[in-house]
């Protein structure tokens, strides 16, 4: 092998790796969520937790999404497991949909330690970008098997209004 293939083999690993980068921050970037821990998140003592890794400031998380759209309206579809419907607060604000949470652990109820703590816990906040005006008013939102889908009707023309929507 010549030393002209290897740069170019170096060259097209490159360019995959940051081309498939680039795909993922461009189509997954707004799901990459921070929880910020408080004292109602309710996570064990550092001392009960093996895990080197877990820092409970430093807790992150995906949401995964999907936004849909026909001729009536947007559903937003967001998958945020282990979670109480009471727990959300979803509003429009302008042209984004903001969804703030609080993920609580949950203890077992026998002695023992955590070997792995990998999931997110605390409050977070997602927004999203909604691609044409709603009716914000006539907005529903539904919370099962862990996904959060909001329905918010098209709006033939917007103004701007902040919104709170309930979650049934």
């Amino acid at each position: 092998m010549k030393m002209h293939d290897i740069k170019h083999g170096l060259g097209s690993l490159k360019d995959t790796v940051t081309e498939g980068f680039h795909r993922l921050r461009e189509s997954a970037g707004g799901a990459l969520t921070r929880f910020r821990a408080g004292e109602s998140a309710n996570l064990p003592a550092r001392g009960d937790i093996d895990d080197a890794g877990f820092l409970p400031s430093q807790s992150w998380a995906m949401l995964g999404g999907d936004v849909f759209e026909d001729d009536r309206r947007l559903v937003v579809r967001l998958e945020v497991p282990g979670m109480d419907k009471k727990n959300f607060d979803v509003e429009v604000i302008g042209d984004t949909l903001h969804v703030r949470g609080e993920k609580r652990f949950e203890r077992e109820s026998t002695e023992g330690r955590w070997r792995t703590l990998q999931c997110a816990y605390g409050s977070f906040q997602r927004r999203v970008s909604l691609p044409v005006p709603v009716k914000s008013d006539q907005a529903r939102a539904i919370y099962r098997d862990g996904v959060l889908k909001i329905e918010l009707p098209k709006a033939a023309e917007a103004k701007p209004r902040n919104v709170t929507i309930h979650v049934g």
